[in-house]
């Protein structure tokens, strides 16, 4: 079997190191080896894709900027967060009074505002979804800012920032796009991930997004204008010209109506630069990979086998697979698949690698070798999740500045109780204790738990 190779990279843009067209590391490697495959983890593409919408157009760009300015002005100090929270708590007791919301079980709990980041899942959605439910407390405290302040501050420049008409439509505009592409990235970020199914999400995502760019200007301009009104914000005359974002006004050459700017140079502008993204992260010539491996999956009686897919596969590969063995993969896929089926001791196989031991344990693999080739392929393709990344996170917990000469065996003990808590959680403490006790004899008992009455 010729040699194959897939390209991971899991962590931060791969693209900038992998995919440069001429100097990236995926070039240099497959002018070595041109059947090897970049497959850069899902959760961080989507992420990526993401965070380059704030980058697609210069008032976009700006808008996160403010956000991020507004996020640090109002919890930038203990006081402030303080404030914020009892401002939070007045304006709901006032609304819940006065009959505007409605009280319940987990309504209107007390919050903070989040920081946005590009390396962190949602981070965006959240922030903006909580500034739009603090809008009131988040202005007032940007008010005492400003008037508490010895030194000129940029708080009072934010609330006319805040309250003009430009700041909410893309506010509303941005918690649109994001709360679309928020299920796929929970979905992504799913140890269980199915590659079948997240690559089905994408593209029900962007054929969302098509939808909203054909259809979602009208609902999105009421949105915008209701808030406004609500919260005595002035919108303007979409018909009445004004000058280009970033263009001088001297000459009157650079002069489009309000509708051209909000609706064509944002709204579709932002619209268009996910699109693309998607376009280009979530290539196809990976994702039909994935999704042709996944049908080896044994689950559920191989609830998920495909021949045709399966079959693409021995293209893909063209020179792992001869000519005949491309012409018969196809028969002896379903001779596999009616076999697997028949045999009890596939039955208790729930992944590729119990299939894999198993076929070889009964000598299967003679009997359908094509087949065989394909799992062996399989296996040197990573699965992305986000788990790799949940491990740093925990280490940054774990590892403080406290702990910081711990041992590296002390460490990894101390990281597996916490990544796998949903585990620890589960064994009787009570067990551990008495067979640590009886190890050998100790000089006292350990404590019983005490009982309840």
């Amino acid at each position: 079997m010729g040699y194959t190779l897939q390209i991971y990279e899991g962590k931060g843009d791969g693209a900038s190191n992998m995919r440069g067209e001429f100097n990236g590391l995926e070039k240099l490697i497959r002018d070595e080896n041109p059947y090897a495959f970049y497959v850069h983890c899902f959760a961080h593409q989507l992420q990526l894709v993401v965070v380059s919408i704030s980058r697609c157009c210069s008032s976009i760009e700006d808008f996160f900027e403010y956000v991020t300015l507004i996020v640090n002005n109002t919890t930038s100090s203990c006081k402030r967060k303080d404030v914020l929270l009892d401002k939070q708590r007045e304006n709901l007791l006032g609304k819940l009074g006065s009959g505007e919301i409605s009280s319940g079980r987990g309504k209107n709990q007390a919050t903070s505002l989040a920081r946005p980041g590009d390396t962190r899942w949602g981070s965006h959605y959240k922030t903006l979804l909580r500034i739009e439910s603090m809008w009131d407390s988040v202005i007032e405290v940007l008010q005492i800012v400003h008037e508490d302040e010895r030194n000129p501050s940029r708080a009072g420049g934010l609330v006319q920032i805040m309250e003009s008409f430009s700041f909410v439509v893309i506010m509303k505009m941005m918690l649109q796009i994001l709360r679309i592409t928020n299920e796929l990235s929970l979905v992504l970020q799913r140890k269980d991930q199915n590659i079948v199914q997240a690559m089905s999400l994408v593209v029900d995502v962007k054929t969302r997004l098509m939808n909203l760019r054909n259809d979602g200007w009208e609902s999105l301009l009421q949105e915008a204008t209701k808030f406004c009104s609500e919260n005595d914000i002035p919108v303007p005359n979409m018909n009445e010209s004004v000058t280009r974002f970033g263009r001088s006004r001297k000459g009157g050459k650079n002069k489009i109506t309000a509708d051209h700017y909000f609706r064509v140079d944002t709204f579709y502008a932002a619209i268009d630069a996910i699109t693309i993204e998607f376009e280009h992260r979530f290539n196809e010539v990976s994702s039909e990979l994935l999704v042709c491996f996944s049908c080896l999956d044994p689950r559920d009686s191989f609830s998920k086998f495909d021949v045709h897919k399966l079959a693409r596969l021995t293209e893909i590969y063209s020179d792992d697979f001869s000519y005949s063995e491309k012409k018969g993969i196809k028969d002896q896929l379903v001779t596999f698949i009616l076999h697997v089926r028949r045999i009890e001791e596939f039955r208790d196989c729930h992944d590729l690698a119990i299939l894999a031991a198993k076929i070889v344990e009964l000598e299967r693999h003679a009997l359908f070798p094509s087949v065989y080739r394909l799992i062996e392929l399989a296996f040197i393709l990573p699965v992305a999740t986000a788990t790799v990344e949940r491990v740093f996170s925990a280490m940054k917990i774990i590892k403080t500045e406290l702990r910081n000469k711990m041992s590296d065996a002390w460490l990894n003990h101390l990281m597996v109780c916490y990544i796998e808590r949903e585990i620890f959680k589960g064994i009787d403490l009570e067990k551990i204790k008495e067979t640590f006790q009886n190890k050998k004899d100790r000089q006292m008992q350990l404590p019983k738990k005490p009982k309840h009455n």
